[in-house]
């Protein structure tokens, strides 16, 4: 199989796209997959495909549609079979494919066609330059075969599972690179401005991986990859990551980028919780983990993607979750944020999971198994039924690890590297995590893994941080979490969502209500009774002074309506500050034996 992608049409955003089969059979399907792994939504790459015709030796072959993303050629049994046609690109998230004159960006499950019976047989690639396009580069974890300076050329892929787990992209963008513990390297960044500090974006990610080569393999790190390739789109406003076996694919805000300072400090300040590079470090971390938690250690269900439809697993709770606790914590063993920066991350995975009511009704595991219908597919009654595996997932694996240490004979890092050497890097079930648990820490936990992944109990972090070293306090909770609401202040103010149980449900305030005024009845009979206009939530609280009652003036589907609210007892959010520093010390350390920086 040969995949000719051509830059068909910036302007347009198509690519063009030819596949050559030697070898096709008498009746070849052919079919572009409906999803990408990672990313778990039936996404219908097919309908930005067009203009699709085959031919054999020039001349056309008869052929016709299955079903939505499958055809059928009835070919001649010894020439090769060759298909022509187009994509349209115009998707800037790291899931599909993108054109225009700045840049270009796909996966393989966006563009490439899998021929059905040959999955298994080598693929090959070829990008070709265009004139319009001058000077761009490519990068791709793909191994090349006979490429330019520039990127463009062949490639090789031993199957299409490969070819589709390499993401390319092209453009002008800025390229460095480093070497961790032997293995190369490269990162690349689009929409980036001259001031950004490549030079601090490569020592910190290189820090990242040596650290996590380290958490899963010892002293004598040797990954399960040859060469890695980051691939970084900055944009005006977006965020994202999508991991690959030796690459990953991500955007960040532009702001949030490293900035170069003149003269440079000797050594990068201690970063805040709230700057935007950590996020940025955090998702450089998060899919650099799973290029061994969920790339290679996988779900039994995975063993073999189905591109198809939908592929159903109770476990990304582990896969997602666990590599959500370790994103931040490598950041902090890595020495790229204090003590108190990441205890200001995990109190906001916290308060985020503990003011979802969904977390009452969905257990982790089973919004693992719905992802396909919910997770990707939010709407103003989310929070109200469904949990999020990556934050609950995350306090799963917190729990684990903060009772492990506690109890004294393992750790939950010696957990995943066991997981790893027992499932060989390979397909790995829920018996699996079980098994390593009571081995190394001497004791059954499926109590822990009934009652924290498949019920809805709430999580005991509390206590478990507290014996940790770490201190809790409670705050006030911001004032829309006290009221049950979720809203926009973008030119008015909007509810998006209506929590469960909070006073404006009871209220009958609605989601899409935007929420003009507020009223106060008189202070005295014969008094006159008081109504504000609003633009901000603040402004209601400063509004009621001492008062408890108020109406809510709400504008639906260009009703007016008027909403009695009773204004409710403060609730509380926890706060993580450091307690005692030692004791904290011996869960947040670095991985003993990571060489000297």
């Amino acid at each position: 199989m040969h995949h000719r992608v051509e830059l068909h049409s910036t302007q347009a955003h198509l690519f063009a796209v030819t596949l050559s089969i030697d070898r096709p059979a008498p009746r070849q399907r052919l079919s572009l997959p409906a999803w990408i792994p990672g990313s778990y939504l039936v996404r219908e790459f097919a309908q930005h495909l067009q203009g699709l015709e085959a031919t054999q030796g020039g001349e056309p072959v008869p052929m016709r549609q299955l079903d939505k993303h499958s055809w059928q050629v009835e070919t001649r049994t010894g020439e090769a079979l060759v298909l022509r046609y187009q994509v349209y690109a115009f998707d800037p998230s790291v899931r599909t494919a993108f054109l225009d004159s700045t840049r270009g960006f796909f996966n393989a499950t966006s563009l490439c066609l899998r021929v059905l019976g040959q999955e298994d047989q080598p693929q090959a690639l070829e990008l070709v330059p265009s004139p319009s396009t001058p000077g761009w580069q490519v990068a791709t974890g793909l191994p090349s075969h006979s490429v330019d300076s520039a990127g463009f050329g062949h490639y090789r892929a031993q199957n299409y599972d490969e070819l589709a787990d390499c993401p390319v992209t092209l453009g002008l963008f800025w390229s460095g690179e480093f070497t961790a513990h032997g293995v190369p390297h490269r990162f690349v960044v689009s929409g980036a401005g001259a001031w950004m500090d490549g030079a601090r974006l490569l020592n910190d990610t290189r820090r990242i991986c040596e650290e996590q080569m380290v958490f899963w393999h010892g002293d004598a790190p040797t990954p399960p990859f040859q060469n890695y390739v980051f691939m970084l789109h900055a944009s005006d406003d977006g965020y994202g990551g999508l991991e690959h076996r030796n690459s990953t694919a991500l955007i960040c805000q532009r702001a949030d980028l490293p900035r170069l300072t003149t003269p440079p400090p000797e050594k990068p300040p201690a970063l805040k919780a709230t700057d935007g590079y950590t996020t940025l470090l955090g998702l450089i971390s998060h899919e650099y983990f799973h290029t061994w938690n969920v790339k290679r250690l996988r779900p039994a269900e995975f063993k073999r993607y189905d591109y198809t439809g939908e592929n159903y697993t109770e476990l990304l709770w582990f896969f997602e979750g666990f590599t959500s606790y370790y994103d931040d914590l490598i950041l902090r063993r890595a020495g790229l944020i204090d003590d108190n920066a990441y205890l200001q991350l995990l109190t906001k995975t916290i308060n985020q999971v503990q003011q979802t009511p969904g977390r009452l009704v969905q257990s982790v595991a089973q919004a693992s198994f719905d992802a396909w219908v919910k997770y990707y597919r939010v709407n103003e009654n989310t929070a109200n039924a469904t949990v999020s595996y990556y934050t609950k997932g995350s306090l799963v694996a917190l729990c684990l690890d903060l009772t492990l240490r506690a109890e004294g004979h393992t750790t939950l890092d010696a957990v995943m590297r066991a997981l790893w050497t027992r499932c060989e890097g390979g397909p790995l079930r829920e018996a699996d995590v079980l098994r390593v648990l009571q081995q190394l820490g001497r004791r059954s936990f499926k109590e822990e893994i009934a009652h924290w992944v498949h019920g809805t109990d709430d999580l005991p972090t509390g206590d478990l941080l507290q014996a940790q070293g770490a201190k809790p306090t409670l705050d006030k909770a911001p004032l829309a979490q006290q009221l049950g609401l979720r809203v926009s202040e973008v030119g008015g103010l909007t509810l998006k969502t209506v929590l469960r149980g909070g006073a404006a449900e009871a209220a009958g305030m609605a989601a899409g209500d935007e929420w003009l005024g507020v009223e106060f009845a008189a202070p005295r009979r014969g008094g006159a009774a008081e109504a504000w206009r609003i633009h901000k939530l603040d402004e209601v609280n400063l509004l009621r002074g001492q008062r408890t009652q108020l109406v809510a003036l709400v504008s639906r589907d260009k009703c007016l309506l008027r909403c009695p609210l009773e204004w409710p007892a403060p609730t509380q959010a926890v706060r993580l500050g450091v307690g005692d520093a030692a004791r904290l010390a011996q869960w947040l350390a670095p991985v003993a034996g990571l060489l000297e920086r």
